[in-house]
């Protein structure tokens, strides 16, 4: 183990969950710019923590289990997973000198609220508790070093994680074939359990089987793909705060949760679309009535202001 202190900062959860936290994670790192900052994430998102210029070493982690942690015991550890107290002991049992969390019994610190953004909350509780500036809009990535697999792509994601977050196919397909028609490079998108997914909105759009990506491109690949790409059209996923880390034009459907909460940073060249009020199931087994709502021409007249402006090449 390196002789520096050590901070050790805890966000082992899915692909938006730590680009939302990446300006958190920026903050940490100001606090303690002679630290070796450790990112505990997955061990897929390993090469996405290698983009984020803040971070020194990542630890393999898994959600709310104990870290494989060794030598002495870190200067300081941040709980950016959630308001505990289950993974307040995740980041306790490393016995840092410093702990940094959310309030809740035996833990003191910052205060939870419920309707707060989720990349704000977070750099509120390193702002409050680290005495320094956590800027939400420092979202970025750096541009992975291997070329996209295409270039300027219109890249349209199908896929969520929960089906009450997933846009119907056949609305999808409407929106790639509009997108072809127009004369963009289109491209269906999606992780390894998408495939079909993808393959059935790529048929019905009338495009060839080589414009489905799903599958084919690791997390990595994925984000080379999006930095690239000429516009992104998703539901709330992670691909959406992709597009939101390299400032792409993009059109995100939100139906169970809020964009108040979820949502990109306000920026003209993100476009939310939502007809809820809050109170939808985030993980529900069926089509979430207010992402229903959405039409197949909102997202179409989306698109084509965004593509029209001058900053869309």
């Amino acid at each position: 183990m390196s002789a520096e202190p050590a901070a050790v900062v805890l966000r082992p959860l899915g692909l938006g969950d730590l680009l939302t936290g990446v300006p958190a994670i920026r903050g940490v790192r100001a606090a303690v710019p002679g630290h070796r900052l450790v990112l505990a994430t997955t061990a897929a998102l390993t090469p996405i923590a290698d983009l984020i210029d803040a971070v020194d070493e990542v630890l393999p982690a898994r959600e709310l289990q104990p870290l494989d942690w060794t030598g002495p015991p870190p200067e300081l550890a941040v709980d950016l997973h959630g308001k505990g107290p289950a993974s307040h002991v995740v980041v306790a049992a490393l016995q840092p000198d410093r702990l940094l969390t959310f309030d809740s019994p035996g833990y003191p610190g910052p205060r939870w609220y419920p309707d707060e953004h989720e990349v704000r909350r977070w750099c509120r509780l390193v702002a409050e508790g680290l005495g320094v500036p956590a800027d939400p809009d420092a979202l970025d990535l750096a541009v992975p070093a291997a070329p996209p697999l295409v270039d300027s792509a219109s890249v349209v994601h199908p896929g969520a994680a929960y089906p009450g977050r997933r846009w119907p196919p056949e609305r999808f397909a409407a929106v790639a074939r509009h997108l072809a028609e127009a004369g963009h490079y289109v491209r269906i998108t999606g992780g390894p359990a998408e495939v079909e997914l993808a393959r059935r909105v790529a048929a019905a759009a009338g495009l060839r089987p080589g414009a489905v990506l799903a599958g084919r491109t690791s997390t990595v690949e994925l984000a080379a793909v999006v930095a690239a790409a000429r516009v992104v059209v998703s539901g709330d996923t992670g691909i959406a705060h992709l597009a939101s880390a390299y400032r792409r034009p993009s059109v995100v459907l939100f139906g169970p949760v809020s964009p108040q909460l979820w949502g990109p940073p306000p920026r003209p060249q993100h476009v939310v679309l939502w007809h809820g009020d809050g109170t939808g199931d985030p993980w529900g087994t069926s089509l979430d009535p207010a992402l229903a709502e959405i039409t197949v021409d909102e997202v179409l007249a989306a698109l084509d202001d965004l593509t029209a402006r001058r900053s869309v090449h």
